[in-house]
Order: structure tokens, then C-alpha cells, then sequence
């Protein structure tokens, strides 16, 4: 079967595992690379039993049956190997700097200037990992959401030094994959998502320590009432559609805004009582065993990807 090209994988835990069932869903030639034998055999079998598993739902991603998507993902241990050839080589070892400036330190060794050297961090700069490479112009970072093939959204980020066709052309990328990106104009601690995401943890946690609310009713807000509506449209379309416009909102609810996010507390510490609360309330729903997590991640995909199927549907329909 001819491929696209060919991506290089650069650590076979969940996140990688993710982004090669993407690219091979799309046609891509994929290699995943670990560095021991037998967590990339480990890797191996469990995306082929999850390509068949998705497409035994009807789930499946892409025109490709399972087994010609897993017949375009191979495994190695060496790294070399996978990065020759490769159009584009995505990072995806645990979130530690030196480890990940490591990497990058290797792909700079191998990479031809026509090769796109990207990282999955969810929260380290881009300056801190690629500063003084070679091969600096073509960084970037592809920040998915996890897990990155039920939840479409890829932030990308840029090096100061970062070409900009480097940037169109990942994006481009990502919406041939099927994903959502989002590209940020320059880097910030935090990246997009995970700014927004800390501040409404913060407030719920902030509610459950001052004894305002239990930490099911907090998530229960979001469940049943805030994510309902995000999960069609961000908060500046919610704010223009609760009012005749973004300018009406402002003049409607701009000083109770105010006023509200003044009385918000100092930014917890995560610890303490309000941390055995929450810890309790968590693990009475879904102990913190591996076989009752993976149990409940399963119910999260499952409802993920049938959220995903209505919305294709919906936006079809329009």
C-alpha cells in the first residue's frame, strides 16, 4: 500500500500511540520508536487491538480498515532508523526538560532542512527545548489534547525563530489528520489550553476549600451546565449568543463580571483538607486502580467519540 510519507514517533506510551493511530488513519507511513525492544512489541499489540476494537464499533477513523492501518505502523529501537525519511518526527517522551532537550539534540544530528521536528509538551516553552539547534527554524510544538484520538484540538506553538512555513505547514497537517489546530502568535507558560483549563480548576478547588460546594456538585457544573455549551462553541460565541451581541453583553454583564472575578481568592496550593476531599470524592466514583481507570477511561472515550460522531453530523446537516 503506498503511503503519504512517513512520520517518525518518538516514544510509544499513550500519546505516542495516539498520534501514529492519526497519521496511519490518514495514510501516513508510521514508525514508532522506543527505546526498548519490547515497549515498542508492547505498543505495537495494543494499537493493533485497538484499531480492532474501534473498528468492531464502527469508530474507526479514516477510509482505511484496521488491518491497512496497522500495516502502515512499524516499531523500532533505533533512532536513526526512525527518523530517516520522515517528513515530520513528533516527540512524545515524559514531560522533562533535559530528557526532551536530549531529543531534540539527536533529531538536530539527523534532520535534513525539509524535516518538521515537533514536540507534544503540554506546558515547557519552546524557547527552553529548541534554543541553539541547527535545525531551530523547523521546531515547533504540536500540544494534542489527550487522548489525542477521541479529542481533535492541537495546539501549535512557535519558537521565536520558528519559519513561518513551518507553522502553515503543520497546521495544514493536523487538518489532513483530522485534528482541530489552534495556532498561539508567540509562546506563553501554559500554552492556551492549559491557561484556561488551570483557571476554572482553580475557582472549583477554590470553591470545595472555602466549603462553598462539594467536589461533585463542582464537577456536576460543568457536566450538566458549562460543558453542554462548550462543547459546540468557546466562551466569547456563548458570551455574544446570551445577549444581542458581544458589545450588549458587556453593557449587560460587564460590571457583574468585574465584580465577581474581584472576590476571587489567592491561587490554591492543592494540598490540605480540600485535597482529601476531592481525593475521596474522586476514588468513591472510580478507585485509583489500574484496572478501574482504565475501566472508566474507556467509558470517557466511548462518550468522546460519540460526541464527536453527533457533531460530525450535526455540521453536515447544516
Amino acid at each position: 500500500m503506498a503511503s503519504k510519507g512517513k512520520v517518525g514517533i518518538i516514544g510509544s506510551g499513550l500519546i505516542g500511540r495516539g498520534w501514529a493511530m492519526l497519521f496511519a488513519a490518514s495514510g501516513y507511513e508510521v514508525c514508532l520508536y522506543d527505546i526498548l525492544p519490547e515497549q515498542v512489541s508492547g505498543a505495537l499489540d495494543n494499537i493493533k487491538m485497538r484499531l480492532q476494537d474501534l473498528q468492531k464499533a464502527g469508530l474507526l477513523r479514516g477510509s482505511l480498515t484496521a488491518d491497512e492501518q496497522f500495516g502502515l505502523i512499524s516499531g523500532c529501537s533505533d533512532f536513526n532508523a526512525a527518523c530517516q525519511g520522515a517528513l515530520h518526527v513528533q516527540e512524545c517522551v515524559p514531560e522533562d526538560l533535559e530528557l526532551k532537550k536530549k531529543i531534540f539534540s539527536q533529531l538536530d544530528a539527523v534532520a535534513d532542512d525539509n524535516m518538521v521536528l515537533s514536540s507534544s509538551t503540554s506546558c515547557i516553552l519552546p524557547s527552553k527545548i529548541f534554543s541553539g539547534l541547527k535545525h531551530v527554524k523547523q521546531c515547533i510544538v504540536a500540544h494534542p489534547v489527550n487522548p489525542p484520538y477521541y479529542v481533535p484540538l492541537v495546539e501549535l506553538i512557535p519558537h521565536p525563530e520558528t519559519e513561518q512555513s513551518i507553522m502553515d505547514r503543520t497546521h495544514a497537517l493536523m487538518k489532513e489528520i483530522g485534528q482541530s489546530p489552534v495556532s498561539l502568535k508567540k509562546e506563553v507558560d501554559g500554552f492556551a489550553l492549559n491557561r484556561i483549563q488551570y483557571a476554572i480548576i482553580a475557582e472549583s478547588w477554590r470553591l470545595i476549600q472555602d466549603g462553598v460546594m462539594s467536589p461533585e456538585d463542582v464537577d456536576t457544573v460543568m457536566s450538566a451546565g458549562l460543558g453542554r455549551r462548550y462543547a459546540f462553541m468557546g466562551p466569547l460565541e456563548v458570551m455574544h449568543l446570551n445577549a444581542e451581541g458581544m458589545q450588549s453583553y458587556i453593557e449587560r454583564y460587564g460590571e457583574t463580571m468585574q465584580r465577581v472575578l474581584s472576590t476571587f481568592g489567592p491561587i490554591p496550593d492543592f494540598s490540605g483538607p480540600a485535597l482529601k476531599q476531592v481525593d475521596t470524592a474522586m476514588t468513591s466514583r472510580t478507585p485509583s486502580t489500574p484496572e478501574a481507570l482504565t475501566e472508566r477511561r474507556r467509558w470517557r472515550d466511548a462518550r468522546l467519540t460519540g460526541l464527536a460522531r453527533l457533531q460530525s453530523d450535526m455540521d453536515s446537516s447544516d
